[in-house]
């Protein structure tokens, strides 16, 4: 009725993933679905709606809704381009007076909704399919909000629509990523790579495109399903990959050198960071990084001590706007937790121009006041060319962080950065280490 689709003037086969997400649709209610760049699954879902709306798979009234980016503009592309299908068709006339984000195929309504109105599919009647496109790149909140109003249509009478997630892959802990590691999952799970797209008598890429691709530094993320986040502003990719260039075991702490541990403390939705860090050689060495999710405070309290035991830093830095684990690691270390003589103690340190990590051991730091100099003095640190910081290739967590640090006028952005609580607390650490005067 359409014709197939077009590249480069030419008619596009099936091609044998498409297949596979065909049978797969036949056959499972709820699909995940991690797709390479540009591979065309977003042009075959819309083709397979049209088709069940118009082979009597969906019947008049009943809707498929449709979810894209946080813009009504993305809706009214994604719409414009499923009415497109249908130019040369009698369905035409159907939609020369329907809204800009709605279309009706043979009675049935397909709608697309903007990311952050996903609110507004709440309670609809006769939802037969929900097709979410690039579901990676919606924000925490959208995300969570999405999967708790399309889930809850599961079961439900007149509905128990099949869903379909669709994305490329974005930031560590994102939808996609929640999916991909939960056991007894909803979703039947599928992957496609870059690779797929080579596949079949007229493929999607061409080796001469994935070759020019790959000198992106997004190809392991854009190509290779890699979660690895949209590459940030802040650190340079040469510095990160020189901090990585230095070898060392990181599991072998060394007795007598300057020692720091940098803990950011969070409880909830966040995470709780902790590094330690090291200098010798002239070299200030990554030898902890790692995040904890959803900890008690207890059991984070006796992981510091742990640490401490271990290594013996000389301070820890941690965030002063967790006053809680602040005063609990003084009360460890026998040091005063009252806030007027912690206050008076660092106020005067600045009026004498001394270290204030030489008058407490558990130094707390204001972000508020001090977070723009800290994310100043890591970029200073680690873009040295003499490549001051070392860091191993296992603290993926930490190298992830650096390499999707986003920030506007020295002010990280929490939501586009991945693992911010980890960044939190190198920034926090590299504190210790002081620009020479002169």
């Amino acid at each position: 009725m359409i014709g197939p689709p077009q590249k480069d003037n030419h008619d596009m086969p099936v091609l044998p993933y498409q297949r596979t997400v065909y049978e797969a649709l036949q056959s499972y209610k709820h699909l995940w679905i991690l797709k390479s760049r540009g591979i065309g699954l977003s042009s075959f879902m819309l083709r397979y709606i049209a088709w069940c709306c118009v082979n009597g798979v969906y019947s008049p009234n009943d809707r498929v809704c449709v979810v894209v980016g946080p813009r009504i503009d993305l809706a009214e592309d994604l719409i414009a381009r499923f009415k497109g299908l249908f130019a040369k068709t009698r369905y035409t006339e159907s939609f020369d007076r329907t809204a800009s984000t709605v279309a009706f195929v043979n009675g049935v309504r397909v709608e697309a909704f903007p990311s952050h109105h996903t609110s507004s599919m709440r309670g609809l009647d006769s939802v037969k399919c929900i097709f979410s496109d690039e579901s990676d790149y919606y924000n925490p909140a959208e995300q969570k909000e999405l999967r708790a109003v399309i889930e809850g249509y599961i079961g439900k009478p007149n509905s128990d629509p099949t869903i379909v997630l669709v994305s490329t892959p974005k930031a560590p802990g994102g939808l996609m990523q929640q999916i991909q590691v939960e056991k007894d999952s909803l979703y039947h799970k599928l992957s496609f790579d870059y690779r797929h797209g080579l596949e079949g008598t007229y493929p999607i890429y061409s080796e001469e495109q994935i070759a020019e691709a790959r000198k992106s530094p997004e190809f392991p993320r854009e190509y290779e399903l890699q979660f690895l986040g949209v590459v940030g502003n802040c650190f340079s990719s040469q510095s990160i990959e020189l901090c990585q260039k230095h070898e060392y075991d990181p599991g072998v702490f060394r007795p007598l050198v300057l020692t720091v541990m940098g803990v950011d403390a969070g409880f909830g939705s966040s995470a709780f960071g902790i590094v330690i860090l090291q200098l010798w050689d002239n070299r200030i060495h990554v030898m902890f990084a790692d995040e904890y999710e959803r900890p008690s405070f207890t059991d984070m309290i006796d992981r510091i001590w742990q640490l401490y035991e271990k290594c013996k830093p000389q301070n820890i830095m941690t965030d002063a706007a967790n006053p809680e684990i602040v005063e609990a690691l003084k009360r460890e270390f026998r040091e005063p937790t009252d806030w007027n003589y912690i206050h008076d103690t660092i106020k005067s340190c600045k009026q004498h121009n001394t270290y204030v990590e030489d008058s407490m051991i558990v130094v707390p730091v204001p972000f508020s006041t001090e977070g723009r100099q800290m994310l100043a003095h890591a970029k200073y640190l680690l873009e040295d060319p003499e490549g001051l910081i070392a860091i191993d290739p296992r603290f993926q967590k930490l190298l992830i962080s650096l390499r999707t640090a986003m920030a506007t006028e020295y002010k990280l952005d929490k939501f586009q950065t991945s693992h911010n609580d980890i960044l939190d607390a190198f920034m926090l650490s590299l504190q210790f280490f002081k620009r020479a005067k002169g």
